[in-house]
């Protein structure tokens, strides 16, 4: 690998690096209003939720690389105190990447981008209508990270009041993910489509797996099986019993009629094949068999 210290790189060398293996990251499209009542709104993607009693998002506009300059609504979160927080969804993307060009003070990036402005009712800074999900924020810090350019500065936000649109809720009045249809920052020019990319990872919570270490050691050592694969086989209790093993064996009939004298190779990848299905107690079944 190679390696480096943050002082090697030019700092546009550094900041490309950083976006492009942090990545993907949720983006905040960030509304904002300035001294004269007059409204800003500008994508970032430093950003996340860090709290939720108190409710707390915390996005960060840096300093422009090129110039060391501020942006517009750091300028404004630091006068008034408020912003409203929207999340991008696949339908306005590029609506949301063209009100990020550097218009002039005072330019309405809604009006410019083809945005419609929803009144707020705890803030003064409007609301993008388009969005499926919008924070009104009360702004309770802002920390500086540095005064050079690229440096960040943290807006940390209280969620005072926040939108729904109930057309991206589920039958149990959760948010569907795949009807949000979320999109996230990476390096360059690239974005990427949450809901192509979703899969899912049963939570280690309900139960204590037995662990990697625990492992038997032909499939810990296995040549074949993944890191992936052996997390999923360690993420289980307990391994089946002899007489489920045999019972499984038997429904495997005459597709595997050698799978007891099979070698490890030969039993591993015929595992990993259901592992890839998420099928883990009929892969151990096979690893034991």
């Amino acid at each position: 690998m190679i390696s480096y210290e943050p002082n090697q790189l030019s700092t546009g060398k550094l900041h490309s690096y950083l976006l492009s293996a942090v990545a993907p990251r949720p983006i905040a499209f960030a509304s904002t209003m300035d001294a004269n009542g007059k409204p800003n709104l500008s994508p970032f993607s430093f950003f996340n939720v860090f709290s939720a009693n108190p409710p707390v998002l915390i996005f960060s506009p840096a300093r422009r690389v090129r110039n060391n300059t501020t942006k517009h609504t750091l300028e404004n979160v630091l006068v008034t105190k408020e912003v409203v927080i929207n999340v991008v969804s696949f339908d306005m993307v590029h609506q949301m990447s063209l009100s990020s060009s550097d218009y002039p003070a005072g330019v309405n990036e809604f009006e410019k981008a083809g945005f419609s402005m929803l009144k707020s009712d705890k803030v003064k800074p409007f609301r993008v209508a388009e969005s499926p999900v919008q924070f009104e924020c009360r702004v309770t810090d802002v920390m500086q990270l540095g005064t050079e350019g690229g440096a960040g500065n943290l807006v940390i936000c209280e969620v005072l009041k926040f939108y729904i649109d109930k057309n991206i809720l589920d039958a149990d009045g959760q948010i569907d993910q795949h009807k949000l249809d979320l999109v996230a920052r990476a390096g360059g020019s690239y974005y990427s489509r949450a809901k192509n990319g979703f899969f899912e990872i049963p939570k280690p919570l309900s139960t204590l797996g037995m662990g990697v270490d625990s492992l038997p050691d032909h499939v810990k050592n296995s040549m074949i099986l993944t890191g992936n694969d052996l997390g999923m086989l360690a993420n289980v209790e307990a391994l089946p019993n002899p007489e489920e093993v045999q019972a499984f064996i038997n429904t495997l009939g005459q597709n595997y009629p050698n799978i007891k004298t099979a070698s490890h190779r030969e039993k591993h990848k015929l595992a990993q094949n259901y592992l890839s299905f998420g099928d883990i107690m009929s892969a151990w079944k096979i690893l034991l068999a």
